[in-house]
């Protein structure tokens, strides 16, 4: 076959998701040399970059509370993530920083990139689809693996989140089930739907509030109004404009 004919369907991956996928440097040598192919420039990581990680099982809407949040855009089609990851301007502690979301895949074929996330991630959000109670069954070993890579969740902000709240004919998790679960875990608890724009950008609201190390603020203009201001002093220190 000529190397005009040879399809890389997975790469379109930048540098970090390459070294995350744990491939060999002798086989990516083989491919930074194929003429189809030229990578992405790979972004440095800087020290004071926030790292969100969302985790869940495949079909539970990761992708779609990401790309709703971050572009306010939904789709309807289900396309499988291994990882993609996206960045947004922040205030931080009166500076600018990176608020960098970074949406896994649903698949447990890549343990060494979950566990990367983990030992990288400053919060995490564990999503499960509120029609499906195996997905909420899924995150239990996720959650376990944050406790034993981190050591403690105590300090580190994590939601739960029961997603596509919009279809409650498919109910098969009631709402006081993840709230008993996000108490077990002493994390906190929402419920949102993508695709109806429900909840989506207080979720991001209150993860940002859940983290006390750092003043944070998606908003870098200033402005800020009477009604924000009042909810900053009831909720925390951390806002989204």
């Amino acid at each position: 076959m000529s190397k005009n004919n040879v399809s890389h369907p997975k790469l379109f991956l930048d540098q970090t998701s390459v070294n995350n996928a744990d491939i060999s440097s002798s086989a990516y040598r083989s491919l930074i040399h194929c003429s189809s192919w030229t990578p992405a420039p790979r972004m440095p990581e800087q020290s004071n970059d926030y790292r969100v990680v969302v985790f869940g099982a495949g079909g539970v809407g990761k992708s779609s509370l990401v790309l709703r949040f971050v572009k306010g855009t939904f789709r309807d089609t289900y396309i499988p993530t291994v990882e993609d990851t996206y960045r947004q301007v922040i205030s931080c502690d009166k500076s600018v920083c990176t608020l960098q979301i970074t949406d896994t895949t649903g698949s447990h074929q890549f343990p060494a990139m979950q566990r990367l996330s983990i030992s990288k991630g400053h919060a995490f959000i564990l999503v499960y689809s509120i029609t499906s109670r195996q997905s909420l069954e899924e995150l239990k070993p996720i959650y376990q693996q944050v406790l034993a890579i981190k050591g403690t969740v105590e300090s580190i902000p994590i939601m739960l989140v029961g997603n596509k709240s919009d279809e409650m004919a498919q109910r098969e998790v009631e709402t006081k089930e993840g709230e008993a679960q996000a108490t077990s875990w002493k994390c906190a608890f929402m419920e949102t739907s993508a695709k109806t724009n429900s909840n989506v950008k207080e979720l991001f609201q209150e993860l940002l509030s859940l983290e006390k190390k750092r003043d944070m603020s998606l908003s870098i203009d200033g402005k800020r109004s009477g009604k924000n201001k009042r909810a900053d002093k009831l909720k925390g220190k951390c806002s989204i404009m």
